[in-house]
């Protein structure tokens, strides 16, 4: 007797296990099962949650500092998050008064990391205070500016933030636009010798930091091994090649 055939559900399902993407998700009638209509309405909300509901920056402060980062704070031009989603350019520039407060703790600094809330708070709540915690054993040897929590901001805010302080590289720690599957990805700029008016050839990123994604600890190591290239190098973006670097044990200091 032959061995039965496997039922076409079952091959999906397990086709389901390897992807978060929609697939496979059945019918009933004209529509999709009730199961899978509630699904996508709470990832939906989770997405519009990810974008409206602000950053604790008390609680983000509170974390930073109690791994033992000094931290400064500042805010772009977006006065509203209305104003913030519907106006980008505006998230791109600080606020004069907070540009002045930056330009007093100016200093030579390797690196100045600039945390930002971006379109998810949620990534940043989540995943920022982590991965700033496993990247610093990583770089004892640099000049560390003080951490800067940015609201309202967009990745080139960072380079602002850079120019302000005096910093060789500026790093932005900033929340992805949600998917539908991934409302807490955490994105990752660098920038070498950062200034306004730099574009998004001239930095590198590392995208999708979050537990379904690319793990805290990894990326941390990838972002190490990073800043050394570009430190070397002595620029970033298209024209940066990390994997002909030195490795990241070789550069760091015992």
């Amino acid at each position: 007797m032959s061995a039965p055939v496997a039922r076409l559900e079952d091959r999906w399902a397990t086709l389901r296990e390897l992807t978060a993407a929609r697939i496979a998700l059945g019918r009933c009638g004209a529509s999709l099962p009730t199961g899978e209509t509630l699904a996508f309405e709470l990832a939906h909300a989770q997405a519009r949650d990810a974008v409206l509901i602000p950053i604790d920056v008390e609680a983000l402060k509170t974390d930073l500092e109690g791994s033992g980062w000094h931290t400064l704070r500042v805010c772009s031009r977006a006065s509203s998050q209305q104003a913030y989603l519907a106006r980008p350019d505006w998230g791109r520039r600080l606020r004069a008064e907070d540009a002045a407060e930056l330009l007093a703790e100016k200093g030579q600094y390797d690196v100045a990391f600039v945390v930002s809330d971006g379109l998810s708070a949620r990534a940043v709540q989540e995943h920022a205070a982590a991965l700033l915690a496993a990247i610093a054993p990583l770089l004892r040897d640099l000049a560390i500016a003080p951490v800067v929590i940015a609201t309202r901001a967009r990745v080139a805010l960072a380079d602002e933030v850079g120019e302000a302080l005096g910093a060789r590289i500026a790093v932005s720690l900033i929340g992805e636009r949600p998917g539908l599957s991934s409302p807490d990805s955490l994105g990752i700029y660098l920038t070498y010798d950062p200034k306004r008016g730099r574009n998004d050839g001239e930095r590198n990123c590392i995208s999708n930091v979050r537990p379904a994604g690319l793990p805290v600890a990894e990326a941390a190591a990838q972002l190490a091994t990073m800043i050394r290239a570009a430190l070397h190098a002595k620029l970033s973006g298209i024209g940066l090649h990390a994997e002909r670097q030195p490795a990241l044990a070789e550069s760091a200091s015992p």
